[in-house]
């Protein structure tokens, strides 16, 4: 994390995601930096088809923090992620002890 960027962000903890993400119009729009995946993941509805939106292939590093809790978290970059939010997995939920 390099730009060392306080947002305050509405979040939606989903405890059965696989990963965490984050809008992508966000990113551009705060001009957060991102990582270059070198290999875009594919990204499926529940259907196993292709989500339209296509691949994710950026990045964002984060610190999760909540009272004195802190996380940091790789966040994918997605078209569809909530709007203005991070769409947070199991693993980027905080735990009872700072990381």
């Amino acid at each position: 994390m390099d730009m060392n960027e306080l947002y305050s962000v509405k979040a939606l903890l989903d405890s059965g995601a696989t990963s965490s993400f984050t809008d992508r119009n966000f990113v551009c729009l705060k001009e957060i930096n991102t990582q270059t995946l070198s290999q875009p993941i594919m990204v499926f509805n529940v259907d196993d088809f292709p989500n339209e939106a296509g691949q994710i292939s950026k990045v964002v590093d984060v610190l999760l923090c909540y009272k004195t809790h802190s996380k940091r978290v790789l966040v994918r970059e997605h078209s569809e992620a909530s709007q203005n939010t991070l769409d947070v997995s199991r693993e980027g939920i905080l735990s009872k002890s700072n990381e």
